[in-house]
């Protein structure tokens, strides 16, 4: 496990803030390191696959303005496959295997609400293996992946 120090986490959060920022404006907002220690950390935390950093794309600004989650319940031989399955969806973001009432949930981004329809009825609900789906309307997200951001009680004095 890697261990986060204090100055690693504010490296993170100002990489948050902007994913571009030089190593030397980030010395200077942190303080007491140097240009060559900050790349440095941000190598080895790249490495160790705690951050990585790339674009992320905001849905909305290219008109998938309908963000919708799907439950699936599944025959038991076929969750995994059902899941393999939803994953070579462009339009589906996120995909997970579960435990409890069902056995698959995934994002979908769409223009619309007849987009969602037609994609869980004529895709999803066609899927070997799929029993039954649920499915809601994301009308407000307050805070997603690419905000969550390293607990403060995770950081360690090294």
């Amino acid at each position: 496990m890697y261990k986060i120090d204090k100055i690693d986490l504010q490296i993170v959060n100002l990489l948050m803030e902007d994913g571009r920022m030089h190593a030397a404006e980030i010395a200077r907002r942190v303080g007491n390191i140097s240009e060559r220690a900050v790349r440095y950390r941000i190598d080895r935390m790249i490495e160790n696959r705690v951050i990585q950093i790339g674009a992320i794309v905001r849905p909305k600004s290219v008109g998938m303005t309908v963000v919708a989650d799907v439950w699936m319940e599944c025959d038991s031989d076929a969750i995994l496959d059902v899941a393999r399955k939803m994953v070579e969806y462009e339009n589906v973001s996120y995909v997970a295997c579960s435990i409890g009432e069902t056995d698959v949930s995934v994002q979908l981004l769409a223009r619309d609400t007849g987009d969602v329809y037609r994609f869980v009825t004529e895709v999803i609900g066609k899927v070997p293996g799929v029993r039954k789906t649920t499915t809601s309307i994301v009308p407000l997200v307050l805070k997603d992946v690419y905000q969550w951001r390293i607990p403060s009680s995770l950081v360690e004095d090294v």
